[in-house]
């Protein structure tokens, strides 16, 4: 199969070979060496003061949305959450769940957020923002400088999910003034899904220290404390974070985070350049590298996702709820080339030629 997915991707050979060897035991000098270099090459790549520190949980990077929530948030804060598609309506569940007072900025499917719309909240008092950078559900990405911009002006803690632009999109902690950012292992860091790295800055740190969580799992304070000597609180998804170090290590002397990005950019632009002719709008009005967001003007989205996995071999992202049969997403993430453009183009047009498309 062809993988198109924004998430789980399609893995570099040597994360492949990784994964086919025996997981070690990790309570060694060893392990605790190997999460120290992820640690300082996470906190690199995302463009983090040298006093943040960085957590990998293990879970999805819903837990760690959720993590963020509990440990950073209590009621008597005032968050505002972007809402512009499933992700951001996640976010507002997790609020919701912990009683954490919110105000939805609500915006339409692919409609990218301007600093009007934002700025109608300017001096209401919030205390917090939560963001997806890149809402996935819609391909659409917002920008974390105005945003946090915004929140520096109302003192406003502010936490980014970066799950699907970590390495596909500029971003850097510092210049935004981003308090957390979270990712997740199975988007453009390639490897198998099962850890979510949250990164915390000084001001979060001291944050969650003040905040009486009624969590064991998903205690951040504890995880810090354990992260000190490159370990974790409970047993972690160890081979995972041995593919981390790999392709941590990889995009590191392939250029760094600058490269890397712009690869994925070229991916991206490659994709769009080849599907101009044919009958698809594009969803986002400011698309993220890391997806494109198709509505095919004729067909059913979610038809033209079975037709491709069944009969082509190739997995494209589709969708779900009000979108499953107008939008369909193809990714530019992970071990993918122009020639694998060239092939999901190919079997667009065979499509095209049978009618369905």
């Amino acid at each position: 199969m062809l993988n198109f997915t924004v998430g789980p991707v399609q893995s570099f050979e040597s994360i492949l070979l990784q994964g086919a060897e025996q997981v070690p035991y990790f309570r060694t000098p060893e392990f605790s060496v190997l999460m120290k270099q992820n640690e300082e090459l996470m906190k690199k790549f995302a463009g983090a003061l040298e006093s943040s520190r960085v957590i990998f949980m293990t879970c999805s990077s819903s837990g760690s949305m959720e993590a963020v929530v509990m440990n950073c948030f209590t009621g008597a804060d005032k968050v505002l959450v972007i809402n512009g598609g499933s992700f951001g309506t996640r976010f507002a569940q997790i609020c919701e769940i912990h009683k954490i007072p919110y105000t939805e900025l609500r915006l339409n499917a692919g409609q990218k957020l301007t600093r009007e719309n934002l700025y109608r909240y300017d001096g209401m008092g919030f205390t917090g923002l939560l963001v997806n950078i890149d809402e996935t559900s819609t391909g659409v990405l917002y920008d974390a400088a105005m945003i946090g911009e915004f929140c520096v002006k109302n003192d406003i803690f502010y936490v980014c999910d970066c799950v699907s632009s970590f390495l596909a999109d500029p971003f850097n902690m510092k210049e935004c003034h981003a308090d957390v950012m979270i990712t997740g292992s199975q988007k453009a860091l390639a490897c198998p899904p099962g850890i979510s790295v949250i990164i915390v800055n000084a001001r979060a740190i001291k944050k969650a220290e003040n905040i009486d969580v009624r969590s064991m799992y998903f205690n951040l304070v504890d995880a810090l404390k354990d992260g000190e000597r490159g370990q974790t609180p409970f047993t972690p998804a160890v081979g995972i974070l041995l593919q981390i170090n790999i392709r941590l290590k990889e995009i590191e002397s392939a250029g760094g985070v600058e490269a890397e990005i712009a690869r994925v950019a070229s991916q991206a632009l490659d994709f769009r350049t080849k599907i101009r002719e044919l009958p698809f709008e594009i969803v986002a009005e400011s698309p993220a590298n890391g997806l494109t967001t198709l509505h095919p003007y004729n067909a059913d989205a979610y038809e033209i996702f079975m037709r491709l996995k069944d009969e082509y071999g190739i997995w494209v992202c589709p969708n779900g709820g009000e979108l499953k049969k107008s939008v369909f997403r193809v990714g530019h993430i992970g071990n993918l080339t122009p020639e694998d453009n060239s092939i999901l183009v190919d079997a667009f047009i065979d499509l095209q030629k049978k009618g369905i498309l």
